[in-house]
């Protein structure tokens, strides 16, 4: 019903910061169900300009962001040559996704994703995907996250058919209510 993309290098936890992220994995996700649709794959790029002096903590419980030192000469190169876009692969990538889980996210992409109809959703380093996928399938099952009312209020306003049952072969199975936790 909606697609939700994780920047993740492992395929099972979201770890990477969006713009400098090698691997963007894209799942459809309806309630109880998620099917893998791609994984995009991107040039590996090294942090640069004012997002060059942060970088993940390798502390996975805090996650927080700590300042690096550059040198004189690391400066004045990155100001005589500005960063190549490398965000614009990643948005055309995920063309019609409704959100982007990422352990970081540049205030600029931010601002990009949200124009291009993207929720940009920053969560701590080592989360699963599979538990955001099922917190996705909760919310369209009973609500409580807005992002997923939005994206569900929109799919179905440009639905122009019924979508068909799902197949229970190659997809996640998913919860839909508390009472599936038990």
């Amino acid at each position: 019903m909606i697609k939700v993309a994780f920047a993740s290098n492992d395929r099972v936890n979201v770890n990477l910061h969006f713009g400098a992220a090698d691997t963007l994995v894209v799942y459809d996700v309806s309630p109880g169900y998620a099917e893998l649709l791609g994984v995009g794959e991107f040039v590996k790029v090294d942090m640069k300009g004012e997002n060059r002096l942060k970088a993940l903590s390798t502390d996975e419980e805090t996650a927080n962001v700590v300042d690096l030192q550059l040198s004189a000469e690391e400066l004045e190169r990155l100001a005589a040559k500005p960063p190549e876009d490398k965000v614009i692969a990643k948005l055309e990538f995920l063309d019609g996704c409704s959100a982007i889980y990422a352990a970081s996210i540049g205030t600029s992409s931010i601002k990009r994703l949200i124009a291009a109809g993207i929720q940009p959703i920053i969560v701590g380093t080592g989360q699963t995907i599979e538990d955001l996928l099922n917190e996705v399938s909760l919310a369209l099952h009973c609500g409580g996250l807005s992002w997923v009312e939005r994206a569900r209020a929109k799919a179905e306003r440009t639905a122009q058919a019924p979508a068909a049952p799902r197949e229970s072969g190659g997809g996640l199975r998913l919860i839909t209510s508390i009472d599936e936790l038990e």
